[in-house]
């Protein structure tokens, strides 16, 4: 088939290879535009799809809309059969989803209709949600309501949200390859109406962390944020990010080190750190960590 590729990140990019492995021609890449990268910024980098995109010869293209008329018509002149979209970032305008003959099929990490939005893999973790996966579904004008093609499940364990993405990722593009190459095989099936929920977009406040709460919630929300943007606390100023910890059946007020190993208390039972992050340093364990940076028994972050 004549494909439009659309994705950003590093989940769409296991999607395009799957493509082009699988002998389809992709025309064109669509990414969001490169943002600034590094320390300060100055430098602005391209998406890893724009990446991939570019070191497998395919044209890329990075607007930042697609309502005006010249982008909607530079689309519809590629004349493809479909459009395949892997968190691509942008909304697309009905005239876009119009254009392929077979309109434009999404690769959406969650089992639909749980978790419509932006951030489908976090919310599912944060949720406490035992199964999650991933859909190939027909692209409609409403916040991921189409109907879906094919979907597969996968068990969520103690996974973060960096090795869910993906799992998710590589799943995601096998079953894309199985829907093209037999769309009359998996036609769209409306998506139940009962059981929707909406996966916000994250927002950095969520990503402190507050004791009051369980040690249960907290585990995951570190899950939930590795490898980014990052849970974490704060300690004589300095603000330290918490990627791995493990739940501990002990007690003591919230915020409160209860040992030398650096086992905080929660509002319900109590975390204990296994890799952290100072602020501009290497990740360390918490024992590293403390033999260089005292946090005593008895402090209350």
């Amino acid at each position: 088939m004549r494909i439009i590729f659309m994705g950003t990140p590093g989940f769409a990019v296991p999607v395009l290879q799957a493509l082009v492995e699988a002998g389809h021609q992709v025309v064109a890449s669509y990414s969001q535009p490169p943002r600034p990268g590094g320390r300060r910024g100055r430098q602005l980098v391209p998406s890893p799809v724009q990446q991939m995109a570019e070191s497998l010869d395919i044209p890329v293209m990075t607007p930042v809309s697609l309502r005006s008329a010249e982008e909607q018509a530079r689309f519809a002149d590629l004349d493809a059969d479909v459009a395949v979209v892997a968190a691509y970032g942008l909304i697309l305008p009905q005239a876009i989803l119009d254009a392929p003959r077979l309109g434009c099929l999404n690769v959406h990490g969650s089992l639909l209709p749980r978790w419509r939005g932006a951030a489908p893999i976090q919310r599912a973790i944060l949720a406490g949600d035992v199964v999650t996966g991933v859909g190939i579904m027909q692209m409609e004008a409403g916040l991921d309501t189409g109907p879906v093609r094919l979907e597969g499940s996968t068990p969520i364990g103690r996974k973060t949200t960096g090795e869910l993405t993906e799992k998710l990722a590589a799943m995601g593009a096998e079953l894309m390859v199985k829907v093209l190459a037999d769309p009359d095989r998996y036609p769209a099936r409306p998506q139940p109406v009962e059981g929707v929920t909406y996966a916000a977009k994250i927002d950095k406040a969520e990503t402190r962390l507050d004791f009051t709460r369980s040690a249960i919630e907290l585990e995951r929300l570190v899950r939930a944020f590795h490898p980014a943007p990052g849970a974490w606390f704060e300690y004589q100023g300095e603000r330290i990010k918490l990627l791995s910890a493990e739940l501990v059946d002990a007690h003591g007020a919230p915020g409160e080190i209860l040992d030398n190993r650096l086992t905080i208390a929660c509002g319900e039972g109590a975390l204990r750190p296994v890799t952290l992050q100072r602020a501009g340093r290497g990740v360390s364990s918490a024992d590293d960590l403390l033999r260089g940076f005292a946090i005593p028994a008895g402090t209350r972050l």
